[in-house]
């Protein structure tokens, strides 16, 4: 599970088995997780999260795409 990006109290990550889908993110806070697409980005799932906190989580994983798609394409390309 690779962690690749932390901003504040959230951990954007992704898990190996991920290889079949569509790029995106997982998304962890404390006992908190959320699923989002990556392009475009939206909410898959969440679990626990507000809906502000969603909110946020989407405008982060918006802010930092670039980054978040190029983890998944150089992890993934192996």
């Amino acid at each position: 599970m690779p962690t690749v990006l932390k901003v504040g109290p959230y951990r954007f990550f992704f898990y190996a088995g991920d290889r079949g889908e569509p790029p995106h993110v997982h998304v962890e806070h404390d006992d908190k997780i959320a699923k989002f697409w990556l392009d475009p980005i939206r909410m898959h799932r969440s679990g626990g999260f507000s809906r502000a906190e969603v909110s946020r989580i989407q405008k982060l994983a918006g802010t930092h795409q670039k980054r978040l798609l190029e983890a998944w394409n150089e992890y993934f390309s192996n």
